[in-house]
């Protein structure tokens, strides 16, 4: 007669040889297998080296272009700040508007430093915006871009007041959320977003998170990396290199 650990030992051997459910769990791959494998898909990120900015803000011309953005100076999809470090007191801080000449309005008090800081919309992982929007017009795409469906936008302004780095406006024209998008309908083309392909001095970059291969992964891996407001756990995929800590 055959005793309880045998049979469930024949039983066990019979079902795992077979490919039964429990042949199906055991070709499951460990956790820590699951932890160290490559992600899939792309990922799209963004890189800015502040000490390459000279504020020329052609960025800004070519986005407004590109992307129907009104003229006026108070609509962006991005903009350039200019921070000026005093010796004493605390930093200013001016946004380089269309027409605006990088030194115009100088304060006349002693500059310790001063330096420029492109900005943008952050492309959260976790985005205030599309939590608050009450249509889901605010949404993510699969490779990580925060995008604004124009038919379906009420212009509640929710997203524009949840965003805490003022990176969206109300379109005049449409009535509707707006800001970067990464050009996106230009990365489906294979081009490079306006803003980028602009950049004097390559202060811009774009490339895929999750590609060893990507101009993203090289930025990475040159430089120490900030990101904004971190303390707000939103995890930008707008990352920063050479940030000087009066950054806000």
């Amino acid at each position: 007669m055959m005793d309880r650990r045998s049979f469930l030992r024949k039983l066990l051997s019979s079902l795992a040889l077979s490919g039964g459910v429990l042949g199906g769990f055991l070709r499951i791959l460990p956790a820590q297998a699951l932890e160290t494998a490559e992600p899939t898909g792309t990922l799209w990120g963004f890189g800015v080296s502040v000490d390459k900015c000279i504020g020329c803000a052609r960025c800004v011309v070519a986005c407004k272009a590109e992307n129907d953005v009104p003229k006026e100076p108070f609509f962006y999809r991005t903009w350039v700040e200019r921070y000026m470090i005093p010796k004493t007191g605390d930093a200013e801080v001016t946004n380089i508007h269309m027409g605006l000449s990088p030194d115009a309005e100088v304060p006349s008090k002693p500059i310790f430093r001063s330096f420029f800081v492109p900005k943008l919309c952050n492309q959260c992982a976790h985005p205030p915006c599309v939590q608050v929007c009450p249509v889901g017009a605010t949404f993510t795409t699969e490779d990580g871009v925060v995008l604004v469906n124009e038919k379906t936008c009420i212009g509640c302004r929710y997203c524009i007041q949840a965003c805490p780095y003022g990176a969206r406006y109300l379109h005049p024209a449409t009535s509707t959320a707006d800001k970067c998008t990464f050009c996106y309908h230009r990365l489906q083309r294979d081009l490079l977003p306006a803003c980028v392909e602009v950049c004097p001095t390559q202060a811009r970059v774009i490339g895929d998170l999750n590609s060893a291969a990507s101009p993203m992964t090289r930025f990475k891996r040159m430089n120490k990396i900030f990101v904004l407001k971190p303390n707000l756990n939103t995890e930008p995929k707008v990352l920063y290199a050479n940030m000087d800590g009066e950054v806000r």
